[in-house]
């Protein structure tokens, strides 16, 4: 049955239809051309709309229909290797249909209704499933795609078939009559379900030094990378999204410059995963929402995202989601607010701002899934303030819900130092917690070596100011030798090419065998320091400026234990001929 309305009112993207029962968050299609929208207030018998193309050309008394549905995607085989815009709809299909530029009121499936897929049961007839149940496996590029039933559908097997399908043929049929299908549509505002939420203790390996060494996140946690125009944001994301230890990767271009977005459409193909030796694109669904797109589906576009990783969670992946960028999305907010004349907040932005937010990043988490596997979505979102003012309300909202603060540093990007994140502003409320692991999996000596890394990153930035002041031959001997060893951590441990094919990534256990190193100079030469022997020749030692060049070394192992070898022998000889 069709329920059908007439609009009343047209401000932006937001339009009062008039005479059309709703429910919050229907999905409806407004005027003459049937452009999609969402239900976001209803007073009395009107309904306010906020519609994700542009209304330009539409006029009151045009008709409204409503769906009775909730915006929602559609989850199954072919989500990988896809690029949607904010509301599912496939970029590449829309492009064949009409070209370059996206014509109104026009849909497409989010996924392919002709392409066959072969499924293989992992159950028989007459077995007992329930909601988030695996029925069968389904490859897909190098993953198994996992056939889920769906959250709220339970009861005893009928009949489940082998062979080759598409995503909406039945494959399974319950004794009630209930049929399963590859596919399954999920609402976006909706967090999936799941048996329970469990500590995020195990880390997220990045092979990014300043990352797992200093400031580690957790499978399942929330990062936010805030940092002004320039400063490598999209780099460091590329780099999480290349070498993270996660299966899939879900990567949300939200509001971004249409040039920025070009350039990650573009290099995400030709990316190789390290992994299995083939793009990336094969283990990554691209959602492309650029700042020319209507505002309302940029608001979409981070649900559609998060309920696609949720989905690939659920079969028991870890799932790494970059949002670029959720100030666009508070922007989006921002304007949709100012449409619907709500009160506003900081900025100009809504008062429910902070909400909003939680609501998204509380959806990532490491769980134990209805089916009893073990899945994460680690939520690691950029944040582009204005001027890089970190005072601004989205930073500062999002600082009270993550738990991990990457702060990128304009002046480091400058110095050529990358990547660009400061150590002395940056966070991780998950060290204490990710302990054990680095105990069990590193060594016991880490947390300890971590922790004298930054003191004496801390004392440098304490002592720049004198040095700023008065020069570094003014301070004593052990002061000059705390800026040598700092500017060893900075130099040889921080800084890291992400274009060297070896520096690129590197292993927890090369990061532990760098900073003891480092730490054994330092402690090698504050010996010799106090037993008389002059500074210029403790910071003369060959040995040091080997360690800046054993980061690029393939024979990384070998070629530190001889230089681990001559340092002692250096010292050693420092102190015979200082007798």
């Amino acid at each position: 049955m069709e329920i059908k309305g007439t609009i009343y009112r047209i401000a932006g993207p937001v339009v009062t239809v008039i005479d059309v029962p709703t429910k919050m968050y229907d999905v409806v299609k407004v005027g003459k051309e049937g452009l999609m929208g969402e239900v976001i207030g209803i007073e009395g018998n009107k309904s306010i709309i906020q519609v994700y193309e542009d209304t330009s050309g539409i006029a009151p008394g045009e008709p409204v229909e409503n769906t009775e549905m909730p915006l929602s995607v559609e989850l199954g085989p072919g989500l990988l290797e896809s690029i949607y815009d904010g509301i599912q709809r496939p970029l590449p299909v829309l492009k064949d249909k009409m070209g370059d530029f996206i014509e109104r009121g026009v849909a497409a499936p989010g996924l392919d209704r002709e392409k066959r897929w072969e499924f293989t049961p992992i159950i028989t007839k007459g077995t007992e499933v329930a909601g988030g149940d695996i029925i069968g496996t389904v490859p897909e590029g190098h993953i198994e795609h996992r056939i889920m039933v769906p959250p709220n559908v339970s009861g005893i097997v009928d009949d489940i078939k082998k062979g080759s399908f598409t995503v909406t043929d039945c494959v399974c049929t319950l004794t009630d009559g209930t049929e399963i299908t590859l596919m399954q549509k999920w609402p976006v505002r909706k967090s999936r379900p799941v048996r329970k939420k469990l500590m995020p203790d195990v880390p997220l390996i990045t092979g990014q030094r300043i990352l797992d060494g200093l400031f580690p996140v957790a499978k399942g946690g929330t990062a936010a990378i805030p940092g002004p125009f320039g400063s490598g944001k999209t780099v460091t994301q590329q780099q999480l999204a290349k070498w993270s230890d996660t299966e899939i990767v879900v990567y949300i271009g939200c509001g971004e410059r249409g040039n920025e977005m070009a350039d990650v459409l573009n290099e995400f193909p030709e990316l190789v995963d390290p992994k299995t030796g083939s793009p990336l694109m094969e283990r990554t669904v691209l959602i492309a929402n650029t700042s020319n797109m209507p505002v309302a589906a940029r608001e979409a576009s981070v649900y559609t995202g998060i309920t696609i990783a949720e989905y690939y969670r659920d079969m028991g992946y870890d799932v790494s989601l970059m949002a670029d960028s959720t100030s666009r999305w508070a922007e989006a907010m921002r304007e949709i607010s100012s449409r619907l004349e709500e009160m506003p907040g900081e900025e100009g932005y809504p008062a429910y701002l902070a909400a909003r937010l939680s609501e998204f990043y509380e959806r990532a988490g490491r769980v134990e899934t209805l089916s009893g596997a073990t899945g994460s979505v680690t939520v690691i979102g950029a944040v582009s303030p204005p001027g890089g003012d970190f005072s601004e309300p989205v930073t500062q909202n999002t600082l009270r819900i993550v738990k991990v603060f990457w702060a990128l540093d304009s002046k480091l990007s400058q110095r050529r130092h990358f990547p660009s994140i400061n150590w002395l502003e940056s966070y991780s409320l998950y060290t204490t917690v990710l302990a054990d692991w680095y105990n069990e999996n590193v060594s016991t000596e880490w947390p300890l070596l971590r922790n004298e890394a930054m003191e004496i990153l801390q004392k440098e930035s304490e002592l720049q100011e004198i040095v700023q002041l008065v020069g570094s031959d003014a301070l004593p001997d052990d002061q000059q030798l705390t800026l040598e060893v700092a500017r060893m951590i900075r130099e040889y441990f921080l800084q890291q090419n992400a274009y060297h094919p070896v520096d690129t990534f590197c292993k927890m256990d090369k990061q532990y065998r760098m900073m003891k190193a480092i730490m054994k100079y330092s402690d090698l030469a504050n010996t010799a320091l106090e037993s008389g022997i002059p500074l210029e020749d403790i910071i003369s030692v060959k040995s040091k400026d080997e360690l800046a060049k054993v980061k690029f070394e393939a024979e990384f192992d070998k070629r530190m234990d001889d230089i681990l070898s001559t340092m002692d022998k250096e010292f050693e000889e420092m102190r015979g001929r200082s007798k």
